[in-house]
């Protein structure tokens, strides 16, 4: 890779991580396996980085990103995982509002995985029926019928009208 891609590589790592670190915890539901589909995902740009570097590379890593995550589901449906509890910096004391997510996160880890996705593509990464169908390789129909049952799940799991809301805090 030319130096100017592998700066430009650096540039976009360093300035779009944050978002691909929420969402690939939001869609693995473990802090440490985020990280590394996070690492994977971005390893897999990195070799591709010459042809996406000219567009907006943020779909393009979001979608490697998901759809390594769908592999890793597959996986990880036929091996033990253990979750330990992550370590978080101290601070104000915000245990409602971590608590609260919490919840929402356990309620969203019991969707299947499709649905899973596309609530996080939609609410946490704000994206429209047709770029959460694109991201996915789906249907917009396929979209929409997921995100209302979905939202159904997660409101009969949650006792809360309007868990879209929750998703988009998280």
């Amino acid at each position: 890779m030319r130096a100017r891609d592998e700066a430009a590589f650096e540039a976009f790592v360093a300035a779009r991580s944050g978002e691909l670190l929420r969402t690939a915890v939001l869609l693995s539901r473990d802090r440490g396996h985020a990280e590394d589909l996070l690492q994977t995902a971005l390893v897999k740009a990195y070799r591709r980085w010459s042809r996406i570097a000219g567009e907006d590379p943020y779909p393009y890593v979001r979608r490697i990103l998901v759809t390594t995550a769908a592999g890793w589901w597959r996986l990880r449906s036929s091996q033990e995982v253990v979750a330990l509890p992550a370590a978080e910096p101290a601070g104000p004391d915000a245990t409602e509002d971590v608590a609260e997510r919490e919840r929402v996160a356990d309620a969203l880890a019991t969707l299947p995985p499709r649905m899973r996705a596309v609530l996080v593509l939609r609410y946490a990464e704000d994206l429209s029926e047709a770029a959460t169908a694109d991201a996915l390789g789906c249907s917009v129909h396929t979209v929409r019928s997921q995100t209302v049952r979905g939202l159904a799940r997660l409101r009969l799991l949650l006792a809360d009208p309007a868990p879209a809301a929750l998703l988009e805090e998280c």
